[in-house]
């Protein structure tokens, strides 16, 4: 059995770049003490990270990266605006349950006042100049 910090030593020399930043954002997201290898965007996936890149590129206020609203972890909130951004990859939100769960959220997190976007990994990746679009416009007063 070893610490966080010396498994994601470890896994440096085993597993490729990608998946080493897949092992650290999940360490950091579950407060795992890993020292200087923490990802400091809070991300989770590298979906995630591209769209906290997306924001970035394109001059959005940086929101805030998988925290809690009531028992819902959501991927990205803008706080003062009550803007929710979901971001989509179809390997964890295929099937009926992961598309009712979903639905079920939503309908929670708008019954609370929060407006709540989905962008999947195409529009993120394909489509970036009109997902920014979408978002500047909700952030809009």
């Amino acid at each position: 059995m070893t610490k966080p910090a010396q498994t994601i030593g470890d896994l440096r020399t085993v597993v490729s770049d990608k998946e080493l930043r897949r092992a650290i954002r999940q360490a950091n997201v579950l407060g795992l003490p890993i020292g200087s290898e923490a990802s400091r965007d809070r991300t989770r996936s590298d979906l995630e990270r591209d769209f906290l890149r997306l924001c970035k590129r394109h001059r959005l206020p940086t929101p805030e990266v998988n925290v809690r609203i009531g028992s819902y972890l959501v991927d990205f909130l803008w706080r003062e605006r009550r803007l929710v951004v979901e971001t989509d990859g179809y390997r964890y939100h295929r099937g009926r349950q992961a598309f009712e769960d979903d639905r079920s959220r939503d309908l929670d997190l708008r019954s609370k006042g929060y407006d709540v976007l989905h962008f999947s990994y195409r529009q993120v990746s394909r489509e970036p100049e009109r997902v920014a679009a979408v978002v500047r416009g909700a952030l809009s007063p």
